[in-house]
């Protein structure tokens, strides 16, 4: 296990990748178990990657590549918590303050939300299915790539391509909307 943390603190990519795949399943799991949340899960797994690979000189030979990225995580974690629960206290007291903007904050977040329910019926009959068994019904890559009888990198590459299609349409709305204001 040594040898794993000096190869990545190295900078050998083929180890990363190796721990990666060792590893994000399980660190996804752990931190739903943690939080509920397949969209909390998700944003851990990634930010924790992320974060071992920029700050992969600081890692200790001391310790296995396990428990170094499973601290990560945990940190990683809990700031993520904390930034919600600030974000839901500001809610909150907007609501206390103004309770007329609630109204309005409705109006216009179901109007998005049909923009964006619309740009997924756009897709393809595929994506759009995995698409929907991700984001809509949180399951996992591994699940997902089971349902229908595709590799779980196959998913990985249609919620890829769906999540950028669909910032492409949603940003071309966007722009039409304001020509339209303006």
């Amino acid at each position: 296990m040594e040898s794993i943390v000096q190869d990545i603190k190295n900078g050998n990519i083929e180890r990363f990748k190796m721990v990666y795949q060792l590893y994000h399943t399980k660190l996804y799991f752990y931190v739903l178990k943690c939080t509920h949340s397949a969209y909390l899960s998700e944003e851990t797994v990634q930010l924790s990657f992320i974060l071992l690979w920029e700050k992969r000189s600081k890692l200790s030979t001391n310790f296995n590549i396990s428990a170094q990225l499973f601290r990560i995580a945990k940190s990683v974690m809990i700031d993520l918590l904390r930034k919600q629960q600030v974000h839901n206290r500001h809610i909150a007291s907007m609501l206390q303050e103004q309770p007329d903007w609630h109204m309005e904050t409705d109006i216009t977040i179901k109007e998005e939300l049909k923009l964006v329910f619309n740009s997924i019926e756009q897709l393809s009959p595929i994506r759009r299915n995995v698409f929907k068994l991700s984001r809509l019904e949180g399951l996992p890559h591994k699940e997902i790539a089971r349902q229908l009888s595709i590799s779980p990198k196959t998913v990985e590459n249609h919620i890829l391509r769906a999540v950028r299609q669909l910032k492409d349409s949603l940003l071309i709305i966007s722009i039409l909307l304001i020509r339209l204001l303006f």
